[in-house]
C-alpha cells in the first residue's frame, strides 16, 4: 500500500511491471525539480511520450504533467543528461522486492544503470556497466556499504517469489515468528499485504509460521504477486493507494493505471514558483519617476509637520526650556558632561531633570520630552536660536517640496511603445525535414540524410506529388506536395541542398519525375544504396540552376525562422540574408546569420523576437558545406 510517507516494495513491483509494458523507450530530457525530485521524459513508439516522476525516498510513477523546472538545471541533472539522453531503455527492473528500481540504458557501446532508492532518505545513483558508481545524488557512507563515486553499488535484496517450494517451506519452518510477521518482514510484504496472503491461504495470522500449511501460503503469495504484476486494479481507499483491491478496503476511486492512481494520490511537487504571480506589475520609467517624486513629497510634508510641532511645543514650554538651557550652559562651564549626566540621574525627581531624556556631549545638546515630543536643544544657544534652527529646517523642506511639485507638473516625454501581438510558430510534422513553401504556398520537403530520403519516398510521396533531385551524386530527395507554378524554386532548393554546394559550385542541373517513375527495385546484378533510387522514363530537366539560400525571420502570420530559395523567402520575411557557397562551417555561418538579422531589426522589436531567432533554428536551413553571406 502506498501511503503519503511512501511506496512499499509490492507497490513498486506493480509500477515496474506497468513501466516495462511500455518498452521500447528512449530517454529524452531529464530534469531535477528540487533536492529529491527528478523527472525523465521517455519517448515511446508512435511518438508516444511518458513523463516519469521520481521523488527519492518516497515514490516513482508516470505523471500527466511535470512541475515547472528551475531555470538553471542542477549539476546532477546535467550529468544525467550528458550520459543518458538519447539512450535506449533496455530494461526496467526491481531489485528483489526491495524499494529499489533500476533502469538499464544502452547508449553507444555501453550500458548504464540508473538506480532509484525509495527507502530511508532515498537516493538516485548513476552506475556504469559494471555497477561502479559514477555519481549518486547524495553521498552516503553506511555501516555495510558506501554510496560514493568509484565504489561498486552493493545490493542485498530479498525476493520470496524466487524461492523454490522447498526453499519457501524451509524459510517458514526456520522462522520463530508468527506467519503474518514472517511474511511482512521476511518477505518484505508489509502488514497489509501479509494479512491478505494469510486470509487467502485460510490460515490464522497469529499462527506460528513453522506450523502453517506452507503450500497454501505459497499459492496465496504467488497469486498476490501475479495480481500485482499483471491483473492490476488500481484504487484509492481511506487507508492509501493500492495496485489491487484488498479485502475489507472501501474503494473511493478506481483508475485505469497504477500511475494515474499514484499521480492523483500524492500532492503535486511545487517546483519553481511562478515568477509572474509573485512579481509586482512592471512600471514604465516615467511611472517610476513620478512614484518616487510622490513618495519624496510625502516625506517632506512629514518632516515639515514634525518641525512645526517642535516649534509649537518649544513656545508652549518657553519658561521651562529657558531654565534648562540657562542651568546647563552654566554647569558645562565648570563641570564635564559626564559629571552633569551623573548629577541629572541622581536628581531624577527634579522637574527639570525629568524633562531630559538624553545627553549629547559632543554637540553640547540634550533631548527634552515636551508634551510627548522629543526635542533636541543646544545649551549654548538661546531658546530663540534653537527655534530658529527648526524654522530653517521647515523652510528647507518646503523648498524641496515645491521643487518636487514643479518637477511633477513638467511633462515627461513618453516614448510610444508599440505592443506586439506575436504568435510563435508551432512544431509541425515536416519541420524535422528540410522544407519551405513556394511563393504560391505549396509545401516542399527534402531529406537531410539518406535515411530521411528513404522515408520521404516510402512514406510521404503521393500520386499528385513531384520527385525532384539534383543531377549530382549526393543530395536531398525533394518532394513537391502539389501543383505549383514555381518549380524553379523547388529546383533551386534541390540544387542548393546537394553536394554541388559542398563542392563550391554555383549552379547544378536538376531533374523532376513523377512518383510512379521512382523505384527501389534495381536491375539484375545492380545494387541500390540506402537513400538512393532508380528513376525510369523521361525526366524534366532544369539546366544550370543557380544555388542560393535565403534565411529570414517571418513575423506574420506566425513568428518563425524560414529558409529556402530567395524568391520564396524574401516575400514572407521581415528581414533576411542570402547565402552562397563559401568558407564558413554551418555552425559558424548560423551565428553570423543571427548577428546579421539582429542588426537589421530595431532594438525594441529584437527583444520580442529573440525567442524565435536562435542558432538551432537558423542552422536547420544552412546547406551542407561551407557558406558565405552575400553582401547586398
Amino acid at each position: 500500500m502506498a501511503t503519503l510517507q511512501g511506496m512499499s516494495g509490492v507497490d513498486l513491483r506493480a509500477l515496474v511491471a506497468e513501466a516495462a509494458d511500455r518498452l521500447p523507450l528512449w530517454v529524452g530530457k531529464i530534469y531535477q525539480f528540487d533536492a529529491k525530485t527528478l523527472g525523465i521524459r521517455l519517448n515511446g513508439e508512435d511518438r508516444a511520450k511518458y513523463l516519469l516522476l521520481v521523488e527519492t525516498g518516497r515514490r516513482i510513477h508516470f505523471t500527466a504533467e511535470f512541475p515547472k523546472p528551475p531555470k538553471n538545471p542542477p549539476s546532477f541533472a546535467m550529468l544525467l543528461r550528458k550520459h543518458l539522453e538519447g539512450g535506449k531503455v533496455l530494461d526496467i527492473r526491481q531489485l528483489g522486492i526491495e524499494r529499489t528500481m533500476s533502469i538499464d540504458i544502452g547508449k553507444r557501446d555501453t550500458t548504464y544503470h540508473l538506480i532509484f532508492e525509495l527507502f530511508d532518505e532515498g537516493n538516485a545513483i548513476l552506475c556504469d556497466e559494471e555497477y561502479t558508481i559514477i555519481k549518486p545524488l547524495w553521498h552516503h557512507r553506511f555501516k555495510n556499504r558506501d554510496v560514493v563515486p568509484g565504489v561498486v553499488y552493493a545490493f542485498e535484496g530479498t525476493d520470496c517469489s524466487t524461492l523454490s517450494p522447498e526453499e519457501f517451506r524451509e524459510m517458514l519452518a526456520g522462522s520463530d515468528r508468527d506467519i503474518v510477521r514472517t511474511l511482512a518482514v521476511g518477505c518484505m510484504l508489509g502488514g497489509a499485504y501479509a494479512e491478505e496472503v494469510c486470509l487467502a491461504a485460510g490460515v490464522e495470522k497469529s499462527a506460528a509460521a513453522a506450523e502453517v500449511d506452507a503450500e497454501a501460503v505459497r499459492d496465496a503469495f504467488d497469486c498476490l504477486m501475479a495480481d500485482v504484476g499483471r491483473r492490476r486494479d488500481p484504487v484509492i481507499t481511506q487507508s492509501g493507494c493500492w495496485p489491487v483491491v484488498l479485502a475489507g478496503e472501501e474503494v473511493r476511486e478506481r483508475f485505469e493505471t497504477f500511475s494515474e492512481a499514484l499521480d492523483a494520490f500524492y500532492p503535486k511537487v511545487a517546483g519553481e514558483k511562478e515568477e509572474a504571480a509573485a512579481e509586482k506589475p512592471r512600471l514604465s520609467r516615467e511611472e517610476v519617476i513620478r512614484q518616487r517624486q510622490a513618495e519624496a513629497i510625502k516625506g517632506f510634508e512629514k518632516k515639515i509637520r514634525r518641525y512645526e510641532r517642535v516649534v509649537e511645543v518649544l513656545y508652549e514650554n518657553y519658561t521651562a526650556v529657558t531654565g534648562v538651557i540657562t542651568t546647563l550652559d552654566a554647569a558645562s562651564r565648570d563641570r564635564s558632561w559626564q559629571e552633569i549626566e551623573q548629577i541629572l540621574k541622581s536628581n531624577s525627581d527634579n522637574a527639570a531633570a525629568k524633562m531630559i531624556r538624553a545627553v549629547h556631549p559632543a554637540e553640547a545638546a540634550v533631548e527634552l520630552d515636551l508634551a510627548g515630543e522629543r526635542v533636541k536643544v543646544y545649551v549654548h544657544e538661546t531658546i530663540e536660536q534653537n527655534i530658529g534652527r527648526y524654522y530653517d529646517q521647515i523652510k528647507k523642506f518646503k523648498k524641496k517640496k515645491a521643487g518636487a511639485l514643479a518637477a511633477m507638473e513638467r511633462a515627461i516625454t513618453v516614448k510610444p511603445r508599440r505592443k506586439q501581438h506575436l504568435v510563435f510558430q508551432k512544431k509541425r510534422w515536416y519541420h524535422r525535414f528540410r522544407w519551405f513553401s513556394t511563393s504560391d504556398g505549396v509545401l516542399v520537403i527534402g531529406g537531410r540524410d539518406a535515411s530521411q530520403n528513404e522515408e520521404l519516398v516510402k512514406k510521404y510521396m503521393e500520386g499528385g506529388d513531384l520527385f525532384i533531385h539534383a543531377d549530382v551524386h549526393g543530395g536531398s530527395v525533394v518532394i513537391v506536395k502539389g501543383a505549383t507554378e514555381h518549380l524553379d524554386e523547388a529546383a533551386q532548393f534541390a540544387a542548393s541542398y546537394s553536394n554541388a554546394w559542398k563542392a563550391g559550385h554555383f549552379s547544378a542541373d536538376v531533374y523532376a519525375a513523377r512518383p510512379d517513375q521512382v523505384s527501389k527495385t534495381a536491375e539484375s546484378g545492380e545494387y541500390v544504396a540506402r537513400g538512393a533510387f532508380i528513376v525510369r522514363g523521361e525526366r524534366q530537366y532544369f539546366r544550370n540552376v543557380p544555388v542560393g539560400v535565403a534565411i529570414g525571420l517571418q513575423v506574420a502570420p506566425e513568428v518563425a525562422v524560414i529558409g529556402g530559395p530567395p524568391g520564396a523567402v524574401t516575400g514572407r520575411a521581415k528581414v533576411w540574408v542570402t547565402l552562397q557557397p563559401g568558407q564558413y562551417e554551418p555552425n559558424d555561418i548560423a551565428k553570423k546569420v543571427i548577428r546579421a538579422l539582429r542588426e537589421k531589426l530595431p532594438e525594441d522589436e529584437w527583444k520580442g523576437l529573440k525567442g524565435a531567432l536562435n542558432t538551432e533554428a537558423v542552422a536547420a536551413f544552412v546547406p551542407p558545406g561551407g557558406s558565405d553571406i552575400v553582401e547586398p
